[in-house]
């Protein structure tokens, strides 16, 4: 490359720059001026055509056609890319023994019912039903009483309900921890499923030979007061998924032993599930506390 074409370039990345050096929020500052500079880094090493230029806008206009109050196609394009994850990692430092966070996902939505301690959030999903139960504490083993513990999972048949389009409410609820910090209740077996794949973001993982794949997860979202707001899943010990998880969301800790348990084995709270096989999982939630980005790990 001639040294013409050099200063043509690193000119014109300064000229962009510049041109936010007015900006009256600091942060908005920051962000834009490194996001100029790394985009036309990136730009200037895979010496982008002006052809591949024009289907990333066709992909990002499809992305924006494709989602809906239902369906979010950027954050699967983010889960996708790792981003979503890093964020997770970069905001939720370690903090002593406390539950490490993963990715939000898609699929989350407001308004989930209540059940009472032992329920059920199944409402008629396809699954096989799994007792979940475990403790909420804070990083030195005192019980966290009260805790909202939201959980959400997709069905049997790899669909969280949303998808169904007929404004069914399944597979998802919120209930609150014991005096002892302690809860329990009702899911159902997790199973592998696809993300959305349908759409520019699943063209994407063909074109680059990636499977759309989940690895078998029950989501949690865990608030209490005083404490760092936890969003993460549990996953199954055993799924073939685990190391290729298409959101790169699984962490070593959150793998669980799901226990299977033949059709007629007592139940930990006397239901009759009749001839239907169940499993059981234990899963101990630990909060950090709401101060601990600013303490030391």
């Amino acid at each position: 490359m001639s040294m013409e074409q050099q200063n043509r370039e690193s000119q014109l990345v300064e000229r962009v720059v510049t041109s936010f050096d007015n900006t009256p929020d600091p942060r908005l500052k920051e962000l834009m001026q490194a996001l100029t500079r790394h985009l036309h880094a990136f730009l200037q090493e895979v010496r982008l055509t002006e052809q591949e230029w024009q289907r990333a806008i066709e992909f990002l206009t499809a992305a924006g056609h494709i989602t809906d109050d239902r369906r979010q196609e950027f954050i699967l394009l983010s889960d996708v890319l790792g981003a979503s994850m890093q964020t997770i990692t970069l905001n939720h430092e370690a903090y002593r023994n406390a539950t490490e966070a993963t990715v939000f996902g898609p699929f989350f939505v407001e308004g989930s019912p209540e059940i009472e301690l032992g329920g059920d959030i199944g409402a008629g999903a396809s699954g096989q039903p799994c007792w979940v139960e475990g403790t909420v504490t804070d990083t030195h083993g005192n019980p966290v009483p009260h805790a909202r513990i939201e959980v959400w999972e997709a069905d049997e048949d790899g669909f969280y309900d949303v998808q169904y389009g007929d404004d069914r409410v399944s597979a998802r609820g919120h209930l609150y921890s014991d005096g002892d910090g302690s809860y329990r209740f009702w899911g159902i077996a997790p199973t592998p499923y696809p993300i959305p794949h349908d759409g520019p973001v699943g063209r994407l993982l063909a074109a680059t030979g990636r499977s759309p794949m989940r690895a078998s997860h029950l989501h949690f979202m865990v608030q209490a007061e005083g404490f760092r707001t936890l969003v993460t899943h549990i996953f199954v010990r055993g799924d073939e998924l685990l190391n290729r998880d298409s959101v790169f969301g699984v962490r070593d800790s959150l793998v669980m032993d799901f226990e299977p348990q033949l059709a007629g084995s007592p139940t930990p709270d006397g239901r009759d599930l009749g001839d239907r096989a169940w499993s059981q999982v234990r899963f101990d939630i630990v909060l950090a506390p709401a101060a601990a980005a600013h303490e030391e790990a």
